[in-house]
């Protein structure tokens, strides 16, 4: 009896450049003996509901597109309530996590790990508004840039890649607003008015390495938070990203610390981004690490 594999992917993800791979990677997974269904996703939320909504029988779940899309899988698994290996084929224009678990950018080795790789259990987080349990992969975040990811349109991710989010970031920099906040985290609380916040579970951003913190862990059970204040001044400003691209922490200007689980309050509504998409607006978050919560698969250990 052949296994069964389910195979979900973004065909606008990235370059669209799963269209001329297609072909490989199905042979790939048939190579290893799986019977395959594919699902190609048409808009958001898909990905989810496949997943979500999939049989019991099936023994492996990969996905090919962006951050979003591998969130939306994880998230479907979550709520099935099996837990069944995923394979990641990166295909979106930033691809964080992939390289946080150093998967290659070439889609049919990445395609080849996803069927012969050894199951890596990763931390995930749960993100709870009034009384919803959202899942996200490696990052929540809100503020500064955040909004970038999903207001700039595919087309131009395609295009420009990392710089999308750049150039996108810069048009917002004359109009940078801040958000009063009160954050409390095993026994520790601090209040004050933010301009940028992440918890994350990543060794990168954005594209950006090292810029979550030194000697990163993708299952120890805690995330890494930054939180940056309002700078009084432009100079400040610019001061502030050079220490965080430098990860050079600047205490007078921001907080750095790790833990399992904190919680966000605020008078207004503050617009949250989970693994580059939108997470939508609230006034209190509380979130939580789940230490190994899902299998991914990863490279083989060297013999």
């Amino acid at each position: 009896m052949e296994r069964k594999l389910l195979f979900v992917y973004n065909p606008k993800a990235g370059k669209a450049q799963i269209r001329n791979k297609l072909a490989d990677i199905l042979d790939v997974f048939a190579q290893e003996g799986y019977e395959i269904t594919v699902a190609p996703t048409q808009k958001r939320d898909d990905a989810r509901a496949v997943v979500a909504g999939r049989r019991k029988d099936y023994e492996l779940v990969v996905c090919s597109g962006g951050d979003g899309t591998l969130d939306e899988v994880v998230t479907g698994m979550i709520q099935s309530g099996l837990r069944t290996p995923i394979g990641y084929i990166p295909a979106g224009s930033t691809n964080d996590f992939g390289g946080s678990i150093s998967l290659p950018k070439n889609m049919v080795r990445a395609a080849r790990i996803a069927v012969r790789g050894r199951d890596f259990p990763c931390d995930i987080g749960t993100f709870r508004y009034e009384d919803v349990d959202d899942v996200f992969v490696y990052i929540a975040a809100f503020g500064l840039f955040t909004d970038v990811s999903y207001e700039t349109e595919q087309e131009m991710k395609n295009v420009l890649g990392h710089m999308a989010y750049l150039l996108e970031g810069v048009k917002s920099l004359s109009s940078i607003r801040s958000f009063p906040m009160k954050v409390s985290w095993e026994g520790n609380e601090v209040e004050d008015d933010f301009i940028f916040g992440m918890v994350t579970n990543s060794l990168s951003v954005g594209g950006f390495r090292n810029i979550t913190g030194r000697n990163v862990k993708l299952d120890d059970g805690l995330f890494e938070v930054t939180l940056i204040r309002m700078p009084k001044s432009p100079i400040e400003l610019s001061n502030i990203m050079i220490s965080l691209l430098n990860r050079s922490i600047d205490t007078n200007a921001m907080y750095c610390f790790r833990t399992a689980e904190l919680t966000f309050e605020s008078k207004e509504a503050v617009a949250w981004t989970l693994d580059g998409e939108n997470g939508g607006s609230h006034t209190k978050v509380t979130i939580r690490n789940v230490c190994k919560g899902m299998d991914i698969r990863v490279k083989p250990l060297p013999e």
